[in-house]
C-alpha cells in the first residue's frame, strides 16, 4: 500500500453517486472497525455500499487515478483525514462533518499552525476594510496565521495584509482547486512559502452558494479565534459568525463609530455571544489582546481534549503500515523523486 492509495479511494468514494463527504466518512470509520485497521482495500468498502453504488465505485478507478496525476502535475498536494499533516483543530472541530480530503496548493505546513479567521462584507465601508487590514497585521505580527475566504472586501484585505507585514496566509476555496488562480490585488505579494490555498471540494467543481456556506465552516474548523467586519443581518457573514458560535470558536465582531446601518449582523451576533472587538485608546488600533488570549485558550483546550481517553482518534485507526503521510511523499511534496515515475496506487482485485 502507498501513501496515495487513502486519497485515491476516498475520492473514489466521493464520486460515487449518493455519498457526499460525512457519508464517506461514516464507511470509511464503520470499514476501519471492521478490519481492525486499515479501510482502504475496496473490498472492505463494498459491504457498506449499495448495488448500484458499488458498481459505480469498481468503474470509476482508471478515472480517479488519472485525476490525480493531472492533479501531481499542477502542484496539488492531497492531504486525507488519514494524514498527520491534517490540520488537527479541524477534525476536532467538525468531527465526522470534517472533509475527509483536502486539496492543497502552497505550503501545506501552514494548516498545522495557530490562526485566526476572517469573515466580512464584500462591500465593507472604508473603515470596515481599514479595520481588517489592522487586525490582520496585528495577529500576522504575533505569528498567527489569517485564514479567510479569498472573497472581495474584507477577506482580500486580511489575506493582503497578512503578507505585506511578512506573516502567513491561509485561502479556503468555495470551489475546486483547478478553479484557483491568484487574484490581482494579490499578484504582486503572493508566496507560495508563506500561503496556502485549500479546498474540500472535487477538483472541477464551480462556485456556489452552498460551497461558500460550507466553506465558511471550513474557515470556522481551521481558527482559533473569528473576527467578524460588518457583517449584514443575512448572509454568508453572518451564517459564518453563527457557525462560529455554534463550533464553540470565540467570535470577535468588530466595535466603532461610523457602522454603515446595513452591518446589523454584528450588533446580532453579539447579542448571540460575540465579543466585541474594540478600539485601544492608547494605541487608536484594535485591541486584540481579547483575541490572543482567546488564542491560547483555544489552544490548551484543543490539545487537552485531544489527550482525552476515548476520544475519536480516526487517522491512527486507518493503517498499521506506516505509510499513510509519509513526509516524504513524492505526492506531498509536490513532484516525483529524481529517476522514478509515479504509479497510482490500484486497489486490490475486487
Amino acid at each position: 500500500m502507498t501513501d496515495l492509495l487513502p486519497a485515491v479511494q476516498i475520492l473514489r468514494l466521493l464520486d460515487t453517486p449518493g455519498i457526499g463527504a460525512v457519508k464517506a466518512q461514516r464507511i470509511l470509520s464503520r470499514a476501519a472497525t471492521a478490519a481492525g485497521g486499515s479501510p482502504f482495500d475496496g473490498r472492505l468498502l463494498r459491504p457498506f455500499l449499495t448495488d448500484a453504488q458499488s458498481t459505480a465505485f469498481e468503474q470509476n478507478e482508471d478515472r480517479i487515478c488519472r485525476l490525480v496525476e493531472n492533479l501531481e502535475t499542477k502542484r496539488v498536494s492531497l492531504l486525507p483525514i488519514s494524514d498527520p499533516r491534517y490540520p488537527a483543530s479541524l477534525r476536532a472541530r467538525l468531527s465526522e462533518k470534517a472533509p475527509p480530503i483536502l486539496f492543497v496548493i502552497g505550503n501545506p505546513a501552514l494548516l498545522s499552525t495557530s490562526g485566526v479567521g476572517f469573515c466580512g462584507s464584500r462591500q465593507a465601508s472604508e473603515k470596515g476594510i481599514a479595520t481588517a487590514e489592522d487586525c490582520s497585521r496585528q495577529l500576522a505580527t504575533e505569528g498567527l496565521d489569517v485564514v479567510s475566504g479569498f472573497a472581495s472586501g474584507v477577506d482580500l484585505a486580511a489575506h493582503r495584509a497578512a503578507l505585506e507585514v511578512g506573516g502567513t496566509t491561509t485561502v479556503v476555496l468555495a470551489e475546486g482547486i483547478l478553479q484557483f488562480k491568484v487574484k490581482r490585488e494579490l499578484r504582486d505579494i503572493w508566496d507560495e512559502e508563506r500561503a496556502v490555498v485549500v479546498s474540500e471540494f472535487l477538483p472541477g467543481l464551480p462556485w456556489s452558494v452552498h460551497h461558500a456556506m460550507q466553506r465558511n465552516r471550513t474557515i470556522c474548523g481551521l481558527s482559533l479565534a473569528m473576527v467578524l467586519i460588518e457583517a449584514r443581518e443575512r448572509g454568508g457573514s453572518y451564517e459564518a459568525g453563527k457557525t462560529s458560535l455554534e463550533l464553540e470558536v470565540p467570535l470577535f465582531a468588530a466595535v466603532y463609530e461610523g457602522m454603515p446601518v446595513s452591518a446589523t449582523g454584528n450588533s446580532e451576533l453579539l447579542g448571540k455571544g460575540a465579543k466585541p472587538l474594540m478600539r485601544s485608546r492608547s494605541t487608536h488600533r484594535a485591541n486584540i489582546s481579547p483575541v490572543l488570549a482567546a488564542v491560547a485558550s483555544e489552544r490548551e483546550r484543543l490539545f487537552s481534549q485531544a489527550l482525552e481517553p476515548g476520544q475519536p482518534n480516526f487517522p491512527s485507526s486507518l493503517d498499521a503500515s506506516g505509510a499513510i503521510g509519509n513526509s516524504s511523499s513524492r505526492f506531498a511534496a509536490g513532484a516525483p523523486a529524481p529517476g522514478k515515475e509515479r504509479e497510482c496506487p490500484r486497489p486490490r482485485s475486487e
